[in-house]
């Protein structure tokens, strides 16, 4: 059985929307997002939709790296 996130059922403050913003714009990843807030990707996912945030696809490298 999966561990319950820390914040699992607590409200969003506005500093959660804030931090999740930030994240979501250094195009972090949905899951470590997750891991970073204490909540599922589920409600990363909702979040991010309620709040207009653009989480972009994960086939693009959140780390800069680029091909020589």
């Amino acid at each position: 059985m999966a561990k319950t996130p820390k914040n699992h059922g607590k409200p969003w403050t506005s500093a959660d929307r804030k931090q999740l913003k930030e994240l979501a714009k250094g195009n972090t990843p949905t899951r470590v997002i997750g891991l970073k807030m204490g909540r599922t990707e589920d409600s990363i996912r909702g979040q991010a939709s309620k709040q207009d945030t653009t989480l972009k696809p994960t086939n693009q490298s959140p780390y800069g790296s680029k091909n020589k």
